[in-house]
């Protein structure tokens, strides 16, 4: 088993784009710039902009030096915005499969698999893009 945890990869990239932007408050970052610091297809980070864009979590800034830049202040924004803005509300499931195939009165599992969610939810909620914005340390933007 690869990870417990997963979400899809799409969230994953919403989740470090926000935290990139969020590094750079002071100036507008290309689509280019976040794709390729992120090591991801441009075509598949426009399509998660966009959908951050819609939730107004980023907002795009036009023209030839345009970009992205933070909707709010990246206090104001918790992982569990830009995940659920992705892939829609975070539902409380107690059954690892999604749907209960055991006809027993107990899960084999016990409790874990709620508790498990509900702390990863919780996590979620109260850590704020601006907590994480030491993942990528700060670099000088070259002039174009």
């Amino acid at each position: 088993m690869k990870n417990i945890l997963k979400f899809s990869e799409a969230a994953a990239l919403a989740i470090h784009t926000v935290v990139y932007l969020a590094v750079y408050p002071e100036r507008v970052v290309s689509t280019r710039e976040i794709a390729t610091k992120l090591n991801a297809s441009e075509n598949h980070l426009s399509k998660v902009l966009q959908r951050l864009a819609r939730v107004r979590l980023v907002r795009a800034v036009r023209g030839p030096r345009g970009g992205y830049v933070l909707g709010r202040p990246a206090q104001s924004i918790s992982l569990l915005e830009v995940v659920e803005s992705i892939d829609g509300p975070l539902e409380p499931s107690n059954c690892i499969l999604g749907t209960p195939i055991c006809d027993g009165m107990k899960c084999i599992f016990g409790s874990m698999i709620k508790s498990v969610n509900e702390t990863v939810k919780a996590y979620l909620a109260r850590t704020k893009i601006a907590d994480l914005v030491g993942v990528y340390p700060k670099e000088k933007k070259k002039d174009s």
